[in-house]
């Protein structure tokens, strides 16, 4: 990958998803224009539904991208820059695009009314889009995907909970069914009330859901090499302690530094 192409990808990931961008600073210098390149390919497929107002619309765009991942795959990406570092990428890395696809067909749930019913349903969801980035970032870094299970789990669920005013002004239900009918909820009365009990009753349900995940990463085998991959899961002690409240920058960069120190979560 050119220089120039690896400084955009870089600066477009750093605006959008600083959290992965400083976890790719601890990779080798060589591997992190094709982190910058999966991740900025993350940062658009997951946008799709915020640009969108209807279903149909959110799987065109989809299927753009499904497309310009697959001609990246062939050698022959379109004229755009994550494109172009999506075929450095497979050119450098072998890399199934598949894991491409099932990434960008999971995210058809982002900008369609469907449900989670229970909470394996929404993990599902969440292993396949954010666990399926951390997995293949993984991979770029020579370790065992298998690794990027629990940490992903972790990450995703806490950035959900950081996330619950965006979506419930889109009004789009990420709770599982089955956690809000136990609190007498319905999910136009989860959209609605603020500060209301039942909804932190669910919302705590998720913060431990998220902690278990986290202790079970740390328990894990050690990720050695492939550790930047794992780094946003540090971050995860540090958001649940701050749910709903901002957690500077600099508070992130030192939670990253020490995992990486330590050489584990």
């Amino acid at each position: 990958m050119d220089s120039a192409l690896a400084n955009r990808l870089a600066v477009s990931v750093r605006a959008a998803d600083p959290d992965r961008y400083f976890s790719a600073l601890f990779a080798p210098s060589g591997a992190r224009p094709y982190l910058f390149a999966l991740y900025a390919f993350n940062h658009e497929v997951a946008r799709v539904a915020e640009t969108v107002r209807e279903p149909l619309l959110g799987a065109i765009r989809l299927e753009w991208w499904r497309e310009t991942a697959e001609s990246a795959h062939g050698g022959a990406p379109r004229n755009h820059d994550v494109a172009r570092g999506l075929a450095a990428l497979f050119q450098s890395v072998p890399l199934a695009l598949a894991d491409f696809e099932t990434i960008i067909a999971a995210r058809a749930f982002d900008s369609n009314a469907e449900q989670f019913a229970d909470l394996a349903a929404l993990e599902n969801y969440l292993d396949a889009t954010g666990g399926g980035v951390m997995r293949l970032a993984v991979k770029i870094l020579g370790g065992d995907p298998a690794l990027a299970r629990e940490p992903a789990l972790a990450f995703g669920l806490t950035g959900l909970l950081r996330s619950l005013g965006f979506h419930n002004a889109r009004h789009k239900l990420y709770m599982p069914l089955d956690l809000l009918s136990a609190v007498g909820l319905t999910p136009e009365m989860f959209f609605e009330l603020r500060h209301d009990p039942r909804v932190d009753a669910v919302a705590h349900q998720l913060a431990l859901r998220a902690r278990d995940h986290f202790l079970d990463a740390r328990k894990g085998p050690r990720p050695r090499g492939a550790l930047p991959a794992l780094l946003p899961a540090a971050l995860v002690p540090v958001y649940l302690k701050r749910l709903g409240r901002d957690v500077p920058i600099h508070r992130r960069q030192m939670a990253l530094l020490v995992a990486s120190m330590k050489k584990r979560l």
